[in-house]
């Protein structure tokens, strides 16, 4: 794999990784505890208020009437898509000698997946996980920050462009379906702006950490606090231009971003298959499915309840009967969310086996290091 240009400020020197604990977000009592009140109201919600809704009760007796061969496919589906997510890690992160072989990054993506599903908003708790594996593997902070800025790039600007091509081709008839202005053009311009705050983020200058450096001098609090935050532009310039660099030297791995949002709405296109004869197009597949993921912004451990509540709702918007939608959504909630989730607990405790390793391997080197001079 070629090694494309990375535009990373100078790093400074920092403290040793191996003082950093795994962070807290991703097992605690209090979230375990809070992930466990979710899961019961997830499936109150499944059992008890869906069955009164109108096709509720058809909705959850007809989950075991999936046809075996589409759901299989749907099974398949939605491997392929964790592929692609394994496949953009690389290609983002693994460049040079590196720790980070193909088994330590399965571990680190599906524990990291995993912590987002079970935990935190918005992807954070995978994030927050992501980093502090790589800082373990003897990656510096800064050049964390910069490639984590790129690897979300590459994969929500797939996300932004389903929104836009999908969205405005519905509306003005280029795709066929329906196309109720508020779940196609209003998402359309949000991601458009979306787009236009991303690239514009190539335009700060190179030493705009510097510049701003300049209003953080001093010892005090607020002095240290300026210090830390002025990183975060310059941080976030550099990873929009890596993610850049990367598709303009034609990496193929890009296509990860790609073959993970695919494969997953492939999926939910399996699943309405398996329940139904005549399943949506698939454009109006995509769009419900992007318009429903918005949900994962919300505090919801994995957006659950949201993302399902707005995927069945905007099918609804579409046109697609109630207890159709309901019944493709939650089969299709289940090979994407709850199935990882035990092979994502095991990466977990893997990762901390790997990372306790990494460490023990550093310490022998220093230890042996030290040894030399003293024995010369």
């Amino acid at each position: 794999m070629s090694s494309a240009p990375v535009d990373v400020p100078n790093p400074e020197p920092e403290e040793d990784a191996d003082d950093e604990e795994m962070p807290r977000v991703v097992i605690t009592r209090e979230r375990a505890l809070l992930f466990g009140i979710f899961v019961l109201s997830a499936l109150a919600f499944l059992y008890f208020v869906l069955p009164k809704l109108r096709g509720g009760s058809e909705s959850i007796k007809g989950l075991g009437d999936g046809k075996p061969g589409w759901l299989v496919v749907a099974l398949f589906l939605e491997f392929l898509s964790f592929m692609g997510y394994v496949f953009l890690f690389r290609t983002v992160f693994v460049r040079g000698e590196t720790r980070l072989g193909w088994r330590a990054s399965y571990e680190i993506t599906l524990a990291g997946l995993a912590a987002t599903r079970l935990f935190a908003a918005a992807g954070a708790g995978g994030i927050a996980l992501t980093a502090w594996a790589l800082r373990r593997a003897g990656m510096e902070r800064r050049l964390v920050a910069t490639r984590m800025v790129a690897f979300l790039s590459l994969l929500y600007a797939v996300y932004m462009s389903a929104l836009i091509i999908v969205g405005f081709g519905l509306y003005f008839g280029i795709f066929n379906g329906p196309a109720p202005f508020g779940i196609t053009v209003v998402p359309a311009i949000f991601a458009l702006i979306l787009w236009a705050l991303f690239l514009g983020m190539t335009l700060l200058p190179a030493d705009s950490e510097r510049r701003l450096s300049q209003w953080a001098q001093g010892s005090g609090r607020v002095a240290r606090v300026l210090a830390k935050a002025v990183t975060i532009p310059a941080s976030a310039a550099a990873g929009v231009r890596t993610a850049l660099s990367l598709a303009r030297n034609r990496e193929w791995g890009i296509l990860g971003a790609v073959a993970w949002w695919g494969f997953d709405i492939a999926t939910l296109w399996a699943c309405f298959h398996a329940y139904g004869p005549n399943p949506p197009p698939f454009s109006v597949i995509i769009m419900a499915y992007f318009v429903g993921m918005l949900a994962n912004t919300l505090p919801l451990p994995g957006g659950i309840g949201g993302v399902d509540g707005g995927m069945i709702g905007a099918f609804v918007a579409f046109d697609v009967p109630f207890d159709y939608a309901a019944t493709a959504v939650v089969a299709y909630r289940a090979f994407a969310f709850w199935l990882p989730t035990l092979p994502g607990a095991v990466a977990y405790f893997q990762l901390r086996k790997r990372v306790a390793g990494w460490r023990e391997e550093r310490q022998r080197a220093e230890s042996s290091e030290a040894t030399v001079p003293a024995q010369a």
